[in-house]
């Protein structure tokens, strides 16, 4: 190997990958704007659309309750729900949004409350919609307060305290700090963009450095220069893994700032913000760029391989499309409940890397997995590699027909 001929491969590379337009889009277009884009329009637009559906007025069925004026007056009280005519094909029109929920009052309530018998109210609502959720909740709180009244009323009648059936308190109280909040919450969803975002980096570059020299005729007069296929592969590699990690690093970059501006105050909740305020120091981005690095070498290797099979910039293309499956799948796994890092999984590549990100991010170094997540994708990055030489050797891969 020749350092200074690769070298010049890798920088008559660079400058045809920065004159090509499609390959600067996917490498520092997409991860810049994208992420911003989707995260800030889109959380900002579902804020919006929340808020405005919490402050309708539900529309709400009220089943029975004819003979219990007392509740039904309190209920009609309440500004966050319209009450409407009972039918009964109330569940139908739940389902097709006519009405948000329904309330089922059993026969008899006041009286029944009045003797201290027990009763049973039921809701009746859409699960996963948003709006019949806001007038199940509305309901649910109006019953409740009700209740907490009968309650105290019972008690002022005996001349008992409230504490008889409320004797303590409980008060919860976050003892993590605000990195480590963020972190569990979307340092997963960090790794896996960085991942995901690396290889569609190296995609358009490797299928332009194989399957593209070919279809326009230049791989034969690359071959024919004095440089060995060593410096030659190299070259090209080299170029590959700097779109990758150039990719990586503006999707981290990007990320960062998306989170920020998310946020900021009066973006969306005070609760949702402090979840979504990522606190990414110095030492957190090159953490994460350290666990990416050899991430980056398996994917510049396999990726250049695959489309040097291909004889076609299109062929190339079906060939790499389904490596974005390959890799999304286990990424994704990370961000599975219950999926945690240990030894086993610290050996699976791609998803070890995503889970140990996690970690890093959230504030958490565990240095006997990021050594051995390190030492485990430095061994399939170098065979990886290997295999890319190797295929660049063979005449048949070369000039398959």
């Amino acid at each position: 190997m020749n350092l200074r001929n690769v070298g010049i491969v890798y920088r008559k590379e660079l400058t045809e990958w920065l004159r090509d337009k499609r390959t600067l889009i996917s490498t520092v277009l997409v991860p810049l704007l994208a992420f911003p884009i989707i995260m800030v329009g889109m959380i900002s637009l579902m804020t919006v659309m929340i808020g405005k559906a919490e402050k309708e007025s539900a529309k709400v069925m009220v089943l029975g309750g004819e003979d219990s004026p007392q509740v039904l007056a309190k209920l009609r009280e309440v500004n966050d729900i319209q009450i409407v005519p009972s039918a009964d094909d109330y569940k139908k029109r739940i389902s097709e949004k006519e009405i948000r929920a329904a309330v089922d009052i059993p026969k008899g309530f006041d009286d029944a409350l009045n003797r201290g018998k027990e009763q049973t109210v039921k809701i009746y609502y859409y699960e996963g919609e948003i709006k019949s959720g806001f007038g199940r909740d509305h309901i649910d709180k109006f019953f409740k307060d009700y209740r907490d009244s009968v309650i105290s009323g019972r008690l002022s009648a005996r001349n008992l305290p409230a504490s008889i059936i409320k004797p303590f308190e409980i008060k919860q109280e976050n003892v993590a700090p605000p990195e480590k909040v963020s972190g569990a919450a979307i340092g997963g969803l960090l790794g896996y963009m960085v991942i995901l975002l690396s290889m569609t980096g190296a995609i358009y570059p490797a299928i332009d450095l194989t399957a593209g020299e070919k279809e326009r005729g230049t791989m034969e007069t690359i071959l024919s220069s004095p440089l060995s296929r060593v410096d030659l592969v190299l070259g090209k590699f080299f170029l590959v893994l700097s779109a990758s990690l150039t990719t990586a690093f503006l999707s981290i970059i990007s990320m960062g700032t998306s989170f920020y501006l998310v946020g900021r105050p009066g973006v969306i909740s005070d609760k949702g913000a402090a979840a979504l305020q990522l606190h990414i120091g110095l030492a957190t981005v090159l953490s994460v760029f350290l666990m990416a690095l050899p991430l980056a070498v398996l994917f510049a290797a396999a990726l250049l391989t695959i489309a040097l099979f291909a004889k076609t910039y299109k062929e190339a293309q079906s060939y790499l499309t389904p490596m974005t499956f390959i890799v999304v799948i286990p990424a994704v796994a990370s961000l599975l409940p219950g999926v945690e890092l240990n030894y086993k999984l610290a050996l699976v590549p791609i998803l070890s890397t995503s889970l140990v990100c996690k970690e890093i991010v959230a504030g958490t170094f565990h240095w006997n997995y990021i050594l051995l997540i390190l030492l485990a994708s430095a061994v399939y990055a170098a065979a990886a590699l290997f295999i890319a030489i190797k295929m660049f050797q063979r005449e048949s891969v070369l000039f398959r027909s």
